[in-house]
């Protein structure tokens, strides 16, 4: 059996030997073996490329690309896409191994996969990101498809660089196959309601825990740190359904607050026309770290991964943090959350609304025929219910936080998946 690293410091923070820890740990109270320790400890393959691109000016850059198919025990790989200029394959792995854990958490058929690239989109014109994305997609031909891994948008890739690849890949392949992407424009079978999936489903989740653990979140107060894409839906959600009160959000450059509430409508308009959230009106300045250490009932990390490590974990005084970022809690901060009786709903169950409908997205592609966003919502719903329930369930029988609970349910089930195929 492969030895087992101890977790890494926040200087040389590596997500991937995070999550084998926590696989580790699974892996120790189901009492697996080492076959199966050793499988889902590592990912099943990997593709490195090299993706030769000519560029605006005619030269031609050469990028690093990966694809990394994490498991495929419970049906084709499923993950994002990023564009990064500090990616990794260390990431990668990680991601793709949550991946693994969040379709299994909420019981869709499907694996867990990711990809990335190393670039820096903002630097890149319209028609490099094109000429970029359908590159990475001939080099990736060959392992994915309906049957076998469908990429989604992830970290600065969006419906149009998802159109593109589906275009690339139904050219080389010479049919129509919307459903090897998804995540796209509903004018090329995009799904209702994909837009704000990955924070309902994780607002849907914040209500059954807030139910379970006996908390009325009417005119509660949240803050929002990460104000990109589900940042701005949990903010605007958390108050239309869940009644609650926007206090604080944070992005990449800036961040406001104000104790007596800050319309969430209107600060994600000021952000969408300025670019960000400086000099947002009736709010003063708050940093990152201040944020984290506010006095709120949930506290939503939203932005990447490491957000809430040694240094900060200290300072949080929320009663819930809901990870809506892929990572943002590293192992011993999460101890330390723990230990002050912070609730931590994890990422692979609190953020798991946007592959629930990408999967929903795959069945109406396959079908032929397309809900409405009632129904989108009405199913996800349903979806994210069950599965918390069904960790909260393991967390009171097993006396554990809710993000092993999570672990053991999800881990579970795709151990017996591999076992009854015979692979370990």
């Amino acid at each position: 059996m492969e030895k087992k690293k101890a977790p890494a410091t926040k200087k040389d923070y590596n997500p991937f030997e995070t999550a084998q820890a926590a696989i580790d740990e699974a892996a120790d109270l189901l009492r697996l073996d080492e076959a199966t320790r050793e499988l889902l400890r590592n990912p099943q393959r990997e593709l490195w490329v090299r993706i030769p691109v000519r560029m605006d000016n005619g030269k031609v850059k050469v990028f690093q690309g990966f694809r990394v198919q994490y498991s495929t025990a419970r049906g084709p790989a499923k993950g994002g896409i990023r564009w990064f200029p500090t990616e990794t394959i260390d990431t990668v792995r990680a991601l793709a191994c949550w991946m693994t854990w969040k379709t299994s958490v909420v019981d869709i058929p499907l694996g867990g996969g990711k990809g990335g690239i190393i670039c820096d989109p903002k630097s890149l014109s319209a028609g490099e990101q094109e000429r970029l994305a359908r590159a990475y997609i001939r080099a990736i031909a060959p392992i994915i498809g309906i049957t076998k891994d469908v990429p989604a948008p992830d970290v600065y890739t969006n419906g149009q660089i998802m159109a593109w690849m589906m275009d690339e890949y139904e050219t080389i392949i010479q049919e129509k196959q919307p459903g090897v992407i998804t995540g796209k424009p509903l004018e090329v079978g995009g799904s209702a309601g994909r837009g704000d999936a990955t924070a309902r489903g994780g607002i849907y989740v914040l209500r059954e825990a807030a139910k379970a653990y006996g908390v009325d979140l009417e005119g509660e107060s949240f803050a929002v740190q990460g104000f990109g894409n589900a940042g701005q839906f949990a903010a605007t959600l958390g108050e239309s359904i869940l009644g609650m009160k926007l206090v604080a959000a944070t992005d990449s450059t800036s961040g406001v607050y104000n104790p007596n509430g800050i319309d969430a409508q209107k600060l994600v308009n000021y952000k969408l026309k300025n670019g960000n959230l400086k000099g947002f009106p009736g709010a003063k300045p708050i940093t990152n770290a201040k944020l984290l250490a506010l006095p709120v009932t949930v506290l939503v990390p939203a932005a990447m991964e490491n957000t809430i490590n040694e240094e900060t974990a200290p300072s949080v005084k929320c009663k819930f943090v809901l990870e809506l970022a892929n990572g943002p809690t590293t192992i011993p901060a999460d101890k330390v959350l723990n230990s002050k009786g912070i609730i931590v709903i994890p990422d692979y169950l609190a953020n798991a609304g946007g592959v629930t409908v990408s999967y929903f997205e795959q069945c109406q592609n396959a079908q032929n025929y397309y809900w409405t966003l009632e129904e989108v919502q009405e199913r996800l719903d349903l979806k994210m219910t069950a599965a918390f329930k069904a960790v909260y369930e393991m967390s009171k029988a097993k006396k554990l936080p809710l993000r092993k609970a999570a672990y053991l349910v999800a881990v579970k089930r795709v151990a017996d998946a591999a076992k009854l195929r015979g692979w370990c």
